[in-house]
């Protein structure tokens, strides 16, 4: 996976992350450009599946500038790209209670391809975010101590 365009840090916070999936994202017309320039936001989005197919909703890619009327709707259902087998994996996951698919970040690949990759995630709790708080506080408070040692020697 190269470089991240961009990422949605929401799903880390609000979402465990069970597994990850790499799929293929339908574009039309000036979109990839847009993609590149980085003028794409994935917060408030999610993937579902309809009829076999792997829908991701509430992606918002930013009209080209330089594509005048070409553009088409910034907010649109894109069709993720994925092999028949892992849909219907994932669907009979998602059936269960509580699983979701999330976008995680989109990419271009080495061949120049865009990719979103999708996580199935199950939702965190208060009590989930906050050890979550705890622990991530606990570790910079260590790390702190220990940088603080270094420095005396």
């Amino acid at each position: 996976m190269s470089k991240p365009v961009n990422t949605n840090r929401k799903a880390f916070r609000d979402y465990e992350v069970l597994e990850r999936f790499e799929c293929g994202i339908e574009l039309k017309g000036s979109e990839v450009k847009s993609i590149r320039a980085g003028k794409i936001t994935l917060e408030d989005s999610f993937a579902h599946i309809d009829k076999g197919e792997v829908i991701l909703y509430n992606a918002h890619i930013s009209p080209y500038e330089q594509a005048s009327y070409l553009n088409v709707v910034s907010v649109r259902p894109r069709k993720l790209l994925m092999h028949k087998a892992e849909i219907e994996r994932l669907s009979t996951k998602i059936n269960q209670k509580g699983f979701t698919l999330v976008p995680l970040s989109v990419y271009f690949n080495d061949r120049g391809f865009a990719k979103v990759e999708l996580a199935l995630c199950k939702g965190k709790k208060l009590y989930d975010k906050r050890q979550d708080i705890k622990r991530r506080e606990t570790d910079r408070e260590l790390r702190r101590v220990m940088k603080a040692r270094r420095n005396k020697r």
